[in-house]
């Protein structure tokens, strides 16, 4: 336990710690969806955190970074295609990063609940910006979010869990999932277009909730995934954000998850309770910022 890579990592925690501690600090504190709220403890278990450390940055090297997602089957995670590309920026059927871990079931990110998992393949949509991420092993004891197969209708109420940025200006990493409302205002071919309901009107998504789930929210019943965040401006903002429609490939995505049951790829591991040092592994870098691109 008092090796180079304790000591490496107890340093690294020691930075985010401090870091955590300035932001307190400050005006706001650190959360993911711009003017969300935090979500309540155990709500939304199959929300998903995706870790990607050591992905191939620009000018060469690695960085990390994040996404998000949600839980569809108990070996499947569903994202944004956009999550697994390569440094040029064309998405690709496979992990990209020299590791990706899934957090699922987590809702303060340095808790001690929760699963970790490794994501050992990649399956790309080819009509969206959508992606299955398979896990090394089955994520037991938590229920995946049913995958919608009718269209979002323009004034239904939707509601999208994240571990995104509370602004394009702010590089701290997520603490906790946060949600919010937001209202359908356009559906489209392959997307839909979202502005922000609850808490606000410039609630909205923001970076790293790449893959985020908009879902139903049925009284009575489980709720069904909708979308996945795709592209929108910066955040926070009033208006439109853009994310891939669910029910156009709900037929894809059900085949690739029963294609891929038992197939045996990649070597399955012990699902264990992630520790707390986990949140470390995201690492905020540089982000450019521009009117309209990538989550």
């Amino acid at each position: 336990m008092g090796g180079p890579l304790f000591r490496t990592i107890r340093a690294v925690l020691m930075l985010v710690l401090v870091a955590a501690g300035a932001v307190a600090a400050g005006d706001r504190p650190a959360q993911a969806i711009a003017n969300g709220q935090d979500a309540r403890a155990g709500a939304y278990p199959f929300a998903v955190l995706l870790i990607m450390t050591g992905l191939p940055a620009e000018g060469g090297g690695t960085r990390d970074s994040s996404c998000s997602g949600a839980l569809v089957a108990p070996r499947w995670v569903i994202t944004a295609g956009h999550c697994f590309r390569e440094r040029s920026g064309r998405r690709v059927s496979r992990p990209v990063a020299r590791r990706t871990t899934a957090v699922v079931g987590r809702t303060a990110v340095t808790g001690r609940d929760g699963r970790l998992a490794e994501v050992v393949a990649v399956h790309q949509s080819d009509t969206a910006d959508v992606a299955l991420a398979r896990l090394s092993s089955p994520v037991t004891g938590i229920t995946p979010l049913t995958i919608g197969t009718s269209a979002p209708t323009a004034g239904e109420v939707v509601r999208l869990a994240g571990f995104g940025l509370t602004d394009d200006g702010d590089a701290t990493p997520a603490t906790r999932l946060q949600t919010g409302q937001f209202t359908v205002d356009h559906v489209g071919t392959d997307l839909i277009e979202t502005s922000g309901h609850a808490p606000h009107l410039d609630t909205s998504p923001c970076l790293h909730d790449s893959g985020g789930p908009y879902f139903r929210e049925p009284p009575g019943r489980a709720p069904v995934l909708v979308a996945v965040v795709s592209s929108g401006p910066s955040c926070p903002h009033e208006g439109g954000d853009f994310s891939a429609r669910i029910d156009t490939v709900s037929g894809w995505i059900t085949g690739t998850i029963a294609a891929g049951s038992g197939s045996g790829r990649g070597v399955p591991r012990r699902l264990l309770p992630v520790a707390p040092v986990a949140a470390v592994l995201v690492v905020a870098g540089a982000l450019l910022l521009i009117r309209r691109r990538n989550r």
